[in-house]
């Protein structure tokens, strides 16, 4: 009776016909019930012979149950919720403990009732869910945060879709890998814990999850490449590119490169958002449910910690009592902000070199900026042995007496460069990558807060041109003094971190910027953040590949 979780095909439940569906669900069901009535003849021998053997079968049973309880939730079809409820209802009914939900909702940082409940979409939406649903196999925590901005996420279901599934270069679970050792790199262990999952179901060998050392030498050697363009990427050189593409039998092809880049850089973008936007764990996977019978007052201790315990988060921050004038003053200072800037824009233009001079000083003002829970967190195990040189992370590439020469836009572009050579060397990611930068750069409903009819594409940039910035990357025709006057301290702090060291986002960072702003609008910004991140990787990588080539 060792079935395991990996024993049950759940692929049929992805499927749109519903007699599909409901054979798969009733064979689920089936091989359920044989489990527990195993497990209840078991209970019920006075010596049961193999302890061991039992233990496993309870386990299998466990992680089965877990799915099932993430089916009732998060299916986007009613019908497999409906029969995956019906179903742990029956195991309780045997006397099976089955397992609850842990926390409340997709993130620990937005209150659950925000979110789109899955159930309660339109057709359109559904539409969405559905293909998400079906490419997965599941419906997870990010698309549905994501889901505030659904122009945004159906450019990144498409994209995400096309990189790990669709044709291209490297085999499906060499991408699953490579989103391991991406998402590792910054500790995300929620996003290494869902391509673990997805590395073994495409026929990925289980001894690589033991360690960076046990998989390939081919993907070992990219273990330099993802260090470096996660934590530090202006120190990407031809000679890294180089070293990968004449490793003798262990080389990369130049195609194969470039979809390793795209995948490195999505990962670690995608580390941000999850850090960034609280991500709560899947709740089939560890930390997302428990077989615990509720508490006294149905709240577990972590759920105070993480702020979603219902308490008026207008009224509160870590800072103490903030009132509701108060973080509306602040709204009407940054509308301000934004009208006098637009009258100086148009009554005189700074110089070139006056302009070049600002991107300097907000240059090195953006190295003094980093937060305050700035100590060193060592990675777990589970998740630091899937990359090398644990000690290596974020610095400020002028720290140490280092100089590193400005990357002038002008010189190398997306548009004009980037863009040309992915899509060359992986056909059509360069256009979806595109789309999906343009998407999350022009998004916008016209609103701040309360106001509505507002021109935000000031706003916009400076966030963008912001973390640029802090990669050392300059635009010639933007003035740079407007950054400091429209980003604030607490937002700053909150920029550089997710976008360095998410590791170490927190909920009072969340909440201690744009305090009368929607949920919505800060997930908006977490979108800004991450596409501006992963372009700025891919503009180093993709430079250092050109001079290879040239």
């Amino acid at each position: 009776m060792a079935e395991g979780e990996n024993e049950v095909r759940w692929d049929g439940l992805c499927s749109r016909d519903s007699t599909t569906r409901e054979t798969a669900l009733e064979n689920i069901r089936q091989i359920i019930l044989r489990k527990t009535e195993y497990l209840r003849s078991v209970k019920e021998t006075p010596y049961p012979s193999d302890g061991l053997s039992n233990a496993v079968s309870l386990d299998g049973l466990n992680k089965l149950l877990a799915h099932l309880l993430m089916l009732s939730k998060r299916c986007p079809f009613k019908d497999v919720r409906e029969k995956s409820e019906f179903i742990l209802k029956s195991v309780q009914e045997l006397g099976i403990r089955i397992p609850r939900p842990l926390g409340h909702g997709p993130s620990r940082f937005i209150p659950e009732k925000e979110i789109l409940q899955v159930g309660s979409e339109d057709a359109q939406m559904h539409a969405l869910f559905s293909d998400s649903f079906a490419a997965l196999g599941r419906l997870d925590n990010i698309t549905l945060v994501m889901v505030f901005h659904p122009q945004y996420l159906e450019s990144f279901l498409k994209t995400q879709h096309y990189l790990l599934q669709m044709d291209g270069p490297l085999p499906l679970h060499y991408r699953h890998y490579i989103g391991i050792m991406a998402a590792a790199r910054h500790q995300c262990s929620y996003l290494v814990n869902l391509h673990v999952n997805d590395f073994l179901h495409v026929g990925g060998d289980p001894k690589w999850l033991n360690g960076l050392e046990n998989a390939p030498r081919k993907l070992q050697n990219l273990g330099e490449l993802n260090k470096v363009l996660a934590h530090r990427p202006w120190l990407i050189t031809k000679e890294h590119i180089e070293g990968l593409l004449k490793a003798e039998e262990h080389s990369w092809s130049l195609a194969e490169l470039v979809h390793a880049v795209v995948l490195l850089t999505h990962y670690h973008s995608l580390a941000s958002f999850t850090f960034g936007c609280g991500i709560s764990p899947e709740i089939h996977c560890d930390g997302g449910h428990t077989f615990r019978p509720p508490s006294v007052s149905n709240y577990c201790i972590c759920d105070f910690t993480n702020g979603n315990h219902g308490v008026d988060e207008t009224q509160v921050n870590s800072a103490g009592n903030v009132s509701v004038s108060e973080s509306f003053f602040e709204v009407e200072a940054l509308m301000e902000k934004m009208r006098q800037l637009q009258e100086c824009r148009d009554e005189e233009e700074a110089s070139q070199e006056e302009m070049a001079s600002r991107f300097e000083i907000e240059k090195r003002e953006s190295m003094f900026v980093f937060s305050s829970d700035d100590e060193e967190v060592p990675p777990a195990r589970d998740v630091s042995r899937h990359f090398e040189d644990t000690s290596y992370g974020y610095k400020d590439f002028s720290r140490h007496g280092m100089h590193v020469p400005t990357f002038r836009v002008q010189d190398y572009c997306w548009e004009d460069h980037g863009y040309s050579l992915v899509n060359r060397l992986y056909p059509d990611v360069g256009q979806l990558i595109d789309e999906k930068f343009h998407i999350a750069y022009n998004l916008t409903y016209n609103t701040m807060a309360m106001h509505k009819d507002v021109d935000t594409s000031m706003l916009r940039r400076a966030i963008w041109n912001y973390i640029h910035c802090m990669f050392g990357i300059r635009y010639d025709d933007y003035d740079y003094g407007e950054i400091n006057q429209l980003l604030d301290r607490s937002f700053k702090v909150y920029i550089k971190t997710v976008v360095c060291t998410p590791e170490k986002v927190t909920k009072r960072m969340y909440d201690s910027f744009w305090r009368q702003f929607k949920h919505s609008e800060k997930v908006h910004v977490n979108l800004l953040l991450i596409e501006a991140r992963m372009q700025a990787e891919l503009l180093y990588a993709l430079r250092a590949i050109t001079r290879y080539m040239t």
